[in-house]
């Protein structure tokens, strides 16, 4: 019988700057290392249960970031108007979005959470609003009266939920994040952005120290 292969997560979210620049590096570790690894997404939860809008000296600091995200990466963004006053940066919808794809259509989890990111960054998309997710899982074929009673079911807020808690019990505090699960072991590969070159060597060692 053959071994299971080790779980890669990928823990992110989509409404976090630098998983967006590091969007084109999962893709590439997808690619490369499906033969060694299950890669699968957990949304960290940047801001779940926001509910204020955010503050001018607030939203100056994230577009900061968001700037740096795109010298670094060259990952496009629409900066004119961008996060408009009034904005409740609330997270915890479109992770509870991306959960809700995986119980419905696992295999479209990946595009699903980079049609997300691409709808917020460059679309100026509110992608906390039901309606937009709705609308981005018809574009990937998911019909609304599947996806609908699954986003607003307690079975995807509850795992929603349990994903936050469980990468807080992981120590993780900053995404993305990649963390290798092999039967009870977890090794923890990086966070915070790397290019592929960086994230190829760490992979590579890990699979050449545990067999794999």
């Amino acid at each position: 019988m053959a071994m299971e292969k080790p779980v890669l997560w990928y823990i992110a979210d989509p409404m976090c700057s630098w998983c967006w620049g590091f969007a084109p590096v999962i893709e590439n570790i997808r690619q490369e290392y499906s033969a060694f690894l299950t890669v699968k997404i957990m949304p960290g939860g940047l801001r779940p249960g926001t509910n204020t809008p955010l503050l001018p000296e607030k939203r100056a600091q994230i577009l900061h970031h968001w700037h740096s995200v795109h010298i670094t990466t060259g990952q496009p963004f629409t900066f004119e108007n961008a996060l408009p006053e009034g904005f409740i940066y609330d997270t915890e919808p479109a992770c509870r979005g991306v959960v809700s794809v995986s119980l419905i259509e696992p295999e479209k989890v990946f595009p699903f959470f980079a049609a997300i990111q691409r709808a917020f960054y460059v679309g100026q998309e509110d992608v906390a609003q039901l309606a937009i997710l709705k609308k981005l899982a018809v574009d990937l074929g998911i019909p609304e009266s599947r996806f609908t009673p699954v986003f607003q079911s307690d079975e995807a807020k509850q795992r929603t939920l349990a994903g936050f808690q469980r990468v807080a019990q992981w120590g993780i505090s900053g995404f993305p994040a990649l963390v290798v699960e092999s039967g009870t072991d977890r090794y923890l590969i990086t966070t915070g952005y790397r290019p592929i070159e960086a994230l190829r060597q760490l992979l590579d060692t890990w699979l050449q120290q545990h067999g794999v």
